[in-house]
């Protein structure tokens, strides 16, 4: 894998964080069942909810998972970040059955879905990069906010046992997470919020 997959990223709302701890990372579909909050855009879920993995399940059947939170995902709820935080996810999780990479957004029109052993197929220099825009070519400012998104796609759950760490915008969300029951490690990284 590329050396700078140290970790994998989940943007959750702090409200979650006592469900996580219990029951995991959950798909889209789990999660509906029970009482969360939701930091899914509608019309991207109205897209994922009609793909389906080749040789695998519904999107929405994946917990799905970040190389990189500092992502258009996370710029749009930006406003939001005092209330979020960004799960640490290990590695490891690229090794469970039916986990499944996508080398961008998974709903994209023209995402393809690989095994993480062909991850050299992902534009790492693309996840990895500070900023996706591209002022004087819009087809690579697309291309490149596609490619920000990348996945991991973990069949149903990831299990709270994954869990390495949270990053959060400031020490005022930190103390919070920890008041949730959240014991892992915690980083005050605002620069992964847009600060």
């Amino acid at each position: 894998m590329d050396p700078r997959v140290i970790e994998l990223h989940c943007i959750m709302p702090l409200d979650n964080i006592p469900s996580v701890l219990e029951h995991g990372i959950l798909s889209y579909e789990r999660a509906a069942k029970l009482k969360h909050h939701s930091v899914a855009m509608q019309p991207v879920q109205d897209r994922r909810d009609q793909k389906q993995v080749p040789g695998g399940l519904k999107l929405h059947q994946y917990a799905n998972l970040y190389f990189h939170a500092r992502n258009p995902m996370l710029f749009k709820r930006k406003d939001e970040a005092p209330n979020l935080c960004v799960l640490s996810v290990s590695t490891k999780v690229l090794g469970l059955p039916r986990t499944v990479i996508s080398d961008q957004n998974a709903a994209s029109d023209y995402v393809r879905f690989l095994h993480p052993s062909q991850w050299k197929l992902l534009a790492f220099d693309d996840i990895y990069a500070m900023d996706w825009r591209h002022p004087d070519d819009t087809i690579e400012y697309w291309r490149h906010k596609a490619r920000k998104c990348a996945e991991v796609l973990v069949a149903e759950r990831v299990d709270p046992q994954f869990l390495i760490g949270a990053h959060v915008l400031n020490d005022v969300a930190a103390v919070r997470l920890g008041s949730l029951g959240f014991t892992l490690a915690v980083k005050v990284n605002p620069e992964l919020f847009f600060r």
